[in-house]
């Protein structure tokens, strides 16, 4: 069961970007915002600090998973045990495109508006998926 939790957890954020749409050519807009100390904490404390009252899909010592909604939109919100496994997370992630805020063994996946936000509220540092809009015909 080990190998399915972390599959379903990259198809969850996935489906987040479904929904969101892959908007990599877009820029960021890191710069507009003003950037606090990156927070830390458990994924409840970090949920809390972004306004959101986390639904957790995902409740194993490896990662934690949850969905969040605030004022500034939907977002997937994750911990994780550990820095590699917050790296493999991210390679596997970052292949379906996407916006992603990245913090000491914590990722919110959204929007780039609402990543944006996010990073406003929890520091952290701004990463871009694979264009999906870059292939030409």
């Amino acid at each position: 069961m080990r190998l399915t939790r972390p599959k379903l957890t990259v198809a969850g954020a996935v489906a987040v970007l479904a929904l969101t749409g892959c908007a990599a050519d877009e820029d960021t807009g890191a710069a507009a915002v003003s950037v606090p100390t990156t927070v830390t904490g458990s994924l409840e404390h970090i949920a809390s600090e972004a306004g959101c009252a986390p639904e957790l899909q995902t409740d194993a010592d490896e990662i934690r998973q949850a969905t969040c909604k605030n004022t500034d939109g939907q977002f997937i919100l994750a911990t994780f045990a550990t820095d590699r496994g917050q790296r493999e997370w991210l390679n596997g992630a970052k292949d379906y495109g996407g916006f992603y805020l990245v913090g000491r063994k914590w990722v919110a996946v959204g929007e780039q508006k609402v990543v944006t936000a996010l990073r406003g509220e929890l520091g952290g540092t701004m990463e871009v998926g694979a264009a999906h809009a870059s292939h030409s015909g």
